[in-house]
């Protein structure tokens, strides 16, 4: 029964989120990227996973940018198997599954990462991810031997007022949005 109000509350946070115009999202990025790099600042992050955008997502392109020129090591996700594994960022991105842009695989050693920006759909009365539902980010998580601190980021806050996650779901330590 949980997962399918967690279903549904997905699909509604999914259209609220594709109805933004194009004019109000471009805002919202550079608000919620201005708040993202103020707070990488402030605690010093070195090692940062972050995400390659989808139209729906904060575009943290810029902030990439940015932080690879203040020679700050950015990762973003891989996918691999049931998860993704991390790949330093770099040129040319290709689209792969799920019309999910990468760079190429890489095999090097990456050292623990102190800081996971990560993009939600939306959130539960918890403040745990709901995601698109494949549990990738989860299953990435669960698997790590440690806890980087954990940034939620969302163009428009979608937020539940009941619990629809599950004991796995990943949880915020801050949220950022605009």
């Amino acid at each position: 029964m949980k997962e399918n109000h967690k279903s549904d509350f997905r699909k509604s946070c999914i259209k609220r989120l594709e109805f933004s115009s194009r004019f109000l999202k471009l805002y919202k990025d550079k608000k919620t990227v201005e708040k993202l790099e103020k707070f990488i600042e402030l605690y010093n992050f070195k090692n940062i996973l972050l995400y390659i955008p989808m139209d729906m997502e904060v575009n943290v392109l810029p902030l990439i940018n940015k932080l690879r020129k203040k020679q700050i090591n950015v990762f973003v996700p891989f996918m691999y198997k049931d998860s993704f594994k991390l790949v330093k960022y770099r040129l040319p991105l290709q689209k792969k599954r799920f019309g999910i842009r990468e760079p190429n695989n890489s095999f090097c050693v990456h050292p623990k990462i102190d800081l996971a920006i990560v993009p939600v759909v939306g959130m539960d009365k918890e403040w745990k991810r709901i995601g698109f539902g494949k549990g990738m980010y989860d299953k990435f998580f669960y698997r790590l031997d440690y806890k980087p601190t954990i940034v939620f980021t969302q163009l428009t806050l979608c937020k539940a007022n009941k619990t629809l996650s599950n004991k796995y779901d990943i949880q915020a330590d801050f949220v950022i949005t605009n």
